[in-house]
């Protein structure tokens, strides 16, 4: 009994830490333009766009626990906005590095997804995105959010539960792709809305009232972050 539990946890062990093959590159460039299809349409965009933020407000809530804030709760809403809230000091490092996690989060993410595909490691990386989702379904506040943040598990679960290899790397793929790709749009959304008068009370308005840096510095940091997460990761993805 002791040997067949033993012999279960070590293939277990192989299997999530383990390598797979990686798919033709066919399969690369297809998931990447599958990925473009679902961002570059505005109105595939407002329905994707959910993705991306689930992964934003992650990227705050994440970082306020790493900082020693108290993180109150997380909402996600149907206009694809959310608002991650955290108890704490009000000022310092701790606040700046968690306002500054929201637009750096997804192509961050996606940057290390795409570390993982470039050695191999596709089931890691669906265990470990199924992993934060469902950590961050303990702090989601709001109904909508939840079934969000359900449904996007959900898809994981079954993907790495129930799809073969192939499917697995081709999901595990078109993700990483759409977090790289769908990272950069959103800081150019922000500096529309920015150019029209709105969006004042952004993150980068919050950054520049905690650090006396023009909201437009951030900005660019946006922009920098999120466009060479891109063209790092695709590199590790088209194995260049």
């Amino acid at each position: 009994m002791e040997s067949t539990a033993a012999t279960s946890l070590a293939s277990l062990w192989d299997e999530v830490f383990g390598t797979q093959p990686d798919p033709d590159t066919w399969v690369v460039i297809a998931t990447a333009v599958a990925a473009l299809a679902a961002i570059v349409p505005h109105g595939v965009w407002r329905l994707s766009r959910n993705a991306i933020t689930i992964a934003h407000e992650g990227g705050h809530g994440l970082i306020a626990l790493l900082t020693g804030r108290t993180l109150t709760g997380i909402r996600l809403h149907s206009d694809t906005s959310g608002l991650t809230v955290s108890r704490g000091k009000p000022t310092g490092l701790g606040m700046i590095l968690t306002a500054a996690a929201g637009y750096t989060a997804p192509p961050l993410l996606g940057l290390g997804g795409a570390a993982l595909l470039g050695t191999g490691r596709i089931t890691l990386l669906l265990w470990l995105a199924t992993i934060l989702l469902i950590a961050m379904l303990v702090m989601i506040r709001n109904a909508y959010g939840a079934l969000t943040v359900v449904l996007t598990g959900a898809t994981f679960v079954v993907v790495s539960w129930l799809a073969g290899p192939q499917v697995q790397a081709a999901f595990a793929y078109a993700v990483v792709w759409f977090l790289l790709l769908g990272g950069v749009r959103p800081a150019f959304e922000l500096q529309a809305k920015r150019r029209r008068g709105g969006a004042g009370d952004s993150d980068a308005d919050q950054l520049s009232r905690l650090t006396h840096v023009p909201p437009t510095v951030w900005l660019l940091m946006f922009h920098v972050v999120s466009l060479c997460a891109l063209m790092g990761g695709g590199r590790w993805l088209l194995d260049l």
